[in-house]
């Protein structure tokens, strides 16, 4: 009975090791994306906001469609904000080509006191750079420029920048340099403003700078540590670019000349209130067919962003880049989106009544399985938008 029993073990050993290995998962290298719009798809649309325009619609018109519940009337806007122009740089340089015209450079932060005396200048065409060693000491720097007017221009990188108004100062941060414009917000940041094309109808481009203004005033308050500013200068909050929008050829002026129109007098100007305070008025560029609230983008509710109707977004006549799309992601990018070692299948888990993902699950190969808002996902994959199908993966 015995030799029976190690037979039978040594039989079922022998099978198991004649068997074939099982096959490990394949990890794909890339996942296959369709899609409609571009943005996070919250607030104003502004492929749909053009189209209301040229139908007619006033710049009042379009931001009460977008924005539910809201007065468009004048409020105070003295203010001036700080805006983050270089985050995390190593290194930056300024220089002037406005004949007559130099750069002032003061120790510590001196804003706009008429008093300081600089301690060193820079005249026309002469290259100011600062590194992180060179404020080693000092820390904090204000730069001011003077002449008929003056324009400067920052490079860091490849990237060059002009700028004309208001005062520019350097800190030291974490060991690398926070570079910061302060101007007015009225109009001079509203002016550097380049979110829509110069080009477009006027109502839309006075929707614009009002639905900006009141973002950037919904923004102000305590200095950002991290960045020494209170708003960015790219799209986490709006796109600033300084002189560069200004002095657009052809153009230019017509942005400019819509702002100005959007201020009533020496104190006031046209914003977007809500509740009594200026509405953090999100916007993008186009959505899948409808708007999405922000409680379906992040979470996180706000009165005036509602889902409304968005067709002009999805007519390819009026927006021929993105009314519809093909895109892909690497696998870099979506293992990383779900803070996994690697995806090997993704799941959309449910839609928004405006029809974008709110929720999309990733599987690892070892079989962990995380799920992430939609609008996280197309941030972190780099999808035009949260209104987005799976389609394939590529081995």
């Amino acid at each position: 009975m015995r030799t029976s029993k190690n037979f039978l073990a040594l039989l079922i050993a022998a099978l198991i090791s004649s068997a074939a290995p099982a096959q490990a998962i394949e990890i794909p290298q890339t996942f296959e994306f369709t899609g409609s719009g571009y943005g996070h798809g919250v607030g104003m649309s502004q492929i749909g906001a053009r189209s209301r325009a040229l139908s007619g619609e006033s710049a009042t018109a379009i931001l009460n469609y977008y924005y539910k519940d809201v007065q468009v009337v004048p409020f105070v806007d003295t203010h001036t904000i700080r805006v983050n122009i270089a985050h995390k740089v190593k290194s930056v340089a300024f220089t002037t080509h406005t004949p007559g015209a130099r750069i002032d450079v003061y120790e510590g932060e001196v804003g706009n006191l008429t008093q300081p005396i600089p301690f060193t200048s820079f005249a026309t065409k002469q290259r100011a750079t600062f590194t992180v060693a060179s404020l080693s000491k000092v820390k904090v720097l204000t730069l001011r420029w003077v002449g008929e007017n003056p324009i400067i221009t920052m490079t860091h990188g490849s990237v060059a920048t002009k700028y004309k108004y208001g005062f520019i100062t350097i800190k030291v941060v974490r060991g690398a340099l926070e570079v910061t414009n302060t101007l007015s917000l009225r109009d001079e940041y509203l002016w550097g403003i380049s979110e829509v094309p110069s080009s477009w109808p006027a109502a839309i481009l006075e929707a614009q700078a009002i639905a900006s203004r009141s973002f950037a005033l919904s923004k102000l308050g305590v200095i950002r540590p991290n960045c020494d500013c209170q708003v960015f200068s790219h799209i986490s909050d709006q796109n600033f670019v300084g002189y560069s929008k200004e002095s657009e050829p052809r153009f230019g002026r017509l942005w400019k000349d819509a702002v100005s129109r959007t201020i009533i007098d020496t104190t006031t100007s046209l914003v977007v209130i809500s509740n009594g305070k200026p509405a953090q008025t999100y916007f993008f560029s186009s959505s899948g067919g409808a708007t999405q609230t922000s409680f379906d983008a992040w979470g996180g509710a706000t009165a005036y962003t509602q889902s409304v109707p968005d067709t002009a977004s999805v007519d390819v006549k009026l927006n021929p880049r993105f009314a519809s799309w093909k895109a892909s992601s690497t696998q870099e990018l979506v293992a990383k989106a779900f803070l996994l070692p690697n995806v090997v299948s993704l799941e959309i888990l449910s839609r928004n009544q405006a029809g974008a993902v709110t929720f999309i699950a990733g599987t690892s190969s070892d079989g962990v399985t995380k799920k992430i808002r939609g609008d996280t996902f197309r941030s972190r994959a780099k999808l035009p938008s949260p209104w987005f199908s799976l389609v394939s993966v590529e081995n």
